[in-house]
């Protein structure tokens, strides 16, 4: 039998001897007279004002593509190399809550999965409604009086929260040392070149001084912002914080934990202007990277300067309840670097995914879900201290908390990892940020403390 192909030949039937051609749809001949046109003789001369040392030398190195087949098992071979913990005691950002069932099966139907950017937004009531009852609980969750559709992560977020607050006059941004040092960087990020400056607020005993923070309040000082519960799990007085600000005439901003805000006093209770955080716990799933959920919510008086999108409710002329895009005259999408992110619904899908949550839990799961997280942490926190690994704080915390590490901390970590245990976070000064969640059993917390005493005991 003859083989009307053979699958071992570097040709496939039909295939082309000569290369495929560029991405860029012009052929060869439109390019010379375009070159023409603008009294250029090649390409390279086109060129010619970008130096040598950064322009590509020779052709890129990519291999040659593969089928199917070939790529799933590669991409197999990469996935086998991650490291999956069952045993979980880490957060600072990112936290290892149960999520119900119920949120992945209704996230995963494709009318909500393959939704995208709703250009006439009104045909696409479901989508909208999604969105608004995102916005409400997101207002019932932090007690401010109206939210957007979200922007990419918290840190986004935070640093889109300080250009609301922003003018002429008040340039600096005040922000305390016990914030996420990553939310921070992205903040400077964000500040680089559109002047404003970031100026860290300092700490004592774990949280923020709030007597230094009297002293650097001015006139030009737009914005403080502090994280609650803070990166250290303590939780700030929030309203004390807030009043040393409002009698400076800035803009208070509170990072908030979702959870958290079951048991803590919201923003709205400490007087917070913006009250944005990183939506994750709210039924996302642990990733490198993401998606994730950046909220933002703010009082009547800053609504109009909340970037994204913001859905309202209407009714339609035969009076039947609609929704709306709204808010939308703000000059968002014409100003350029002056405009605030132009999120539409990109995001829509894991805002969705909290309002599932949200619902699926309700007020009294999410309480229990608080409630859990922070007693296990605080029996945590004891059993710890009992082997040799002091709190480095007084402060009440949630559910993580910053102990001494004095059999060091990445022996600890080691000992921890052979037997399926991600540790707490270590931090420069070598200490370690434990975190735990209502996952954790006790039973799991017993067996890591029984592991920290066998690595003393060496």
């Amino acid at each position: 039998m003859r083989l009307l192909w053979n699958p071992w030949e570097s040709k496939a039937p039909g295939r082309r001897d000569k290369q495929m051609g560029s991405y860029i749809p012009a052929t060869e001949e439109q390019k010379q007279k375009m070159l023409e046109a603008m009294g250029l003789s090649s390409t390279d001369e086109l060129f010619s004002h970008i130096p040598s040392q950064v322009r590509l030398q020779g052709k890129l190195r990519i291999p040659e593509g593969l089928s199917e087949m070939e790529v799933l098992r590669k991409m197999e071979d990469y996935a086998g190399e991650n490291r999956i913990f069952r045993h979980i005691f880490r957060g600072a950002g990112a936290y290892d809550h149960y999520i119900p069932s119920i949120v992945k099966e209704v996230v995963s139907k494709e009318e909500f999965i393959t939704a995208y950017t709703p250009y006439q937004a009104e045909i696409s009531q479901g989508i909208l409604q999604s969105i608004f009852e995102y916005q409400t609980m997101i207002c019932e969750l932090t007690g401010m009086d109206a939210a957007n559709a979200s922007v990419y992560d918290g840190a986004a977020a935070a640093a889109e929260s300080v250009f609301m607050c922003r003018d002429r006059k008040r340039t600096r941004v005040l922000v305390s040392e016990t914030t996420n040092p990553q939310v921070v960087e992205v903040m400077k990020t964000y500040c680089h070149g559109r002047q404003a400056t970031v100026e860290m607020v300092p700490a004592r005993n774990g949280s923020t001084d709030s007597e230094a923070l009297k002293e650097m309040l001015d006139e030009t000082a737009a914005c403080f912002y502090v994280q609650q519960p803070n990166y250290y799990g303590i939780i700030e007085d929030g309203e004390t914080l807030g009043e040393h600000v409002h009698e400076k005439g800035g803009k208070f901003i509170m990072g908030c934990n979702p959870i958290a805000l079951a048991i803590v006093k919201t923003p709205g209770e400490c007087g917070a202007d913006i009250a944005v955080g990183e939506g994750q716990p709210l039924g996302m799933p642990l990733a490198f990277g993401g998606p994730y959920l950046g909220f933002m919510a703010a009082t009547r008086e800053m609504m109009r300067k909340l970037p994204g999108r913001i859905v309202g409710e209407t009714e339609d002329t035969e009076g039947n309840r609609g929704f709306v895009l709204t808010l939308q005259a703000r000059e968002q999408h014409i100003r350029r670097e002056k405009a605030g992110s132009n999120i539409c619904s990109n995001e829509a899908l894991c805002a969705l995914t909290a309002s599932v949550y949200l619902s699926a839990m309700g007020p009294e799961g999410l309480r229990k879900a608080a409630v859990l997280s922070t007693s296990k942490a605080h029996y945590l926190q004891k059993e710890l201290e009992k082997e040799g690994l002091p709190p480095a704080y007084e402060g009440e915390f949630f559910h993580e908390f910053v102990t001494d590490a004095p059999q060091g901390a990445e022996k600890i970590l080691k000992a921890l990892e052979k037997k399926g245990y991600l540790g707490g976070l270590p931090l420069p000064d070598g200490r370690l940020l434990w975190c735990t969640t209502e996952k954790n059993t006790k039973e799991e917390i017993d067996e890591l403390v029984s592991l920290i005493r066998e690595v003393g005991n060496r």
